[in-house]
């Protein structure tokens, strides 16, 4: 069902939507195997300590369920968190480099897809943000037929 509100996906879309996914679920799946198979050096892991990091992950949960064009674009701020910590964990655990890998290819999968589904389904769906140029015209506008 195609609607002027919802028009049918491109291809390109729905690449970048799997891309997306695939970073997304990865990261799901990665960070609690990552925080119980590599426990912490004083080998305390407890149920905090594995579930606690994917908490980030769980809040754009629905909204990339509902398949929400602003959910994918706000996402990337979360991703960051997860990408941060791969570049951080690649200088401080070198003996964990195949986790970290894995981090930084979810994190950056689902970064890109992210970004670019957002940006295409935005377009498709006739979303755009405002230029501050197109904004202030419009105030100038108003503000000199208002005198």
């Amino acid at each position: 069902m195609n609607t002027a509100d919802n028009p049918a996906k491109k291809p390109i879309t729905i690449k970048f939507q799997r891309a997306a996914l695939f970073g997304y679920v990865g990261l799901l799946i990665l960070i609690p195997l990552w925080m119980y198979f590599v426990p912490p050096l004083n080998g305390n892991a407890s149920l905090v300590s594995i579930f606690v990091p994917i908490i980030p992950l769980l809040l754009p949960l629905r909204g990339i369920i509902q398949d929400n064009t602003y959910t994918y674009a706000w996402a990337n701020f979360i991703v960051m968190l997860y990408f941060i910590h791969g570049l951080t964990m690649l200088w401080a655990a070198p003996n964990e480099l195949i986790w970290v890998l894995l981090e930084l290819i979810f994190a950056s999968s689902m970064f890109i897809g992210c970004t670019y589904y957002a940006r295409h389904r935005g377009q498709e769906q006739g979303l755009k943000i405002r230029k501050l140029k197109e904004e202030l015209a419009e105030e100038k506008a108003a503000n000199e037929h208002g005198k």
